[in-house]
């Protein structure tokens, strides 16, 4: 099953932006998931393709109207996909949801733009506001590209290496752990040496302890709800050696 993101958008052109480079737009282009862009202002009213208008009650800026919202919305086959407003009053993206979401058959995305978009679509069409963060976009493009790129190197096939999406920040509860490669010495900072010691249970311990200073110190939130039994996922992979500064 191909998994299928459309993006309303009011600036289809900055798409696929990001998600046209590295493993995702690989991806792309291989068929393991596919994106449509839908303008907007295709469905504006008037001569003009108005989309907006002044908020009611008054105040600064202007508001996406319902009728042109719904009308783009409608235009997607939505096919048991979510529908997702980008909105920094949304509820946070976080590792697991989009784990969520690259298990489904896709997602709709509507980019924000002005001060935001009417309620009564919102309520209407039941779409699931998103944010990527505690800040303030001038639309949704970005949001929305940040969000697909976290879902679709999830896809089978996309990551050149499966393995290395389990050991990464949030997968087990806690950041990632630092990480090293050669040269074994630089500017007088070495590799810690447990890491080229060859001793997978010393290593394992060793990630999983720096993962749980970092998160105690950057995100005591994370590491409260971390607290049990270290998860399998922190482990090293087996039969992988780490690498001596002698070879080839």
């Amino acid at each position: 099953m191909t998994f299928r993101a459309a993006c309303l958008t009011l600036f289809p052109e900055a798409f696929p932006g990001v998600l046209g480079l590295s493993i995702v737009g690989s991806a792309l282009e291989k068929g393991l998931w596919s994106l449509e862009t839908v303008d907007i202002r295709a469905f504006g009213l008037g001569k003009h393709r108005t989309v907006d208008d002044r908020p009611a009650g008054g105040g600064a800026g202007m508001v996406l109207r319902a009728d042109v919202a719904a009308a783009a919305l409608d235009s997607v086959n939505r096919a048991d996909r979510p529908l997702i407003y980008l909105s920094p009053r949304g509820r946070p993206l976080t590792q697991a949801r989009a784990r969520e979401l690259a298990a489904g058959p896709g997602v709709i995305l509507l980019c924000g733009r002005f001060e935001g978009l009417d309620e009564r679509v919102i309520e209407a069409r039941g779409l699931e506001e998103v944010s990527i963060g505690d800040f303030v976009l001038a639309g949704g493009e970005v949001a929305a590209q940040a969000l697909l790129e976290a879902c679709v190197r999830l896809l089978p096939g996309v990551a050149g290496n499966a393995a290395s999406l389990e050991d990464e920040s949030f997968e087990t509860g806690l950041l990632e752990h630092p990480h090293y490669t050669r040269p074994q010495i630089w500017e007088g900072r070495e590799i810690p040496a447990v890491l080229l010691s060859g001793n997978h249970k010393n290593i394992r311990d060793w990630r999983r302890n720096q993962a749980e200073e970092l998160t105690k110190a950057r995100r005591p939130d994370l590491y409260a709800a971390s607290r049990g039994p270290p998860p399998d996922a922190a482990a090293a992979p087996k039969n992988a050696p780490a690498w001596r500064e002698d070879e080839n």
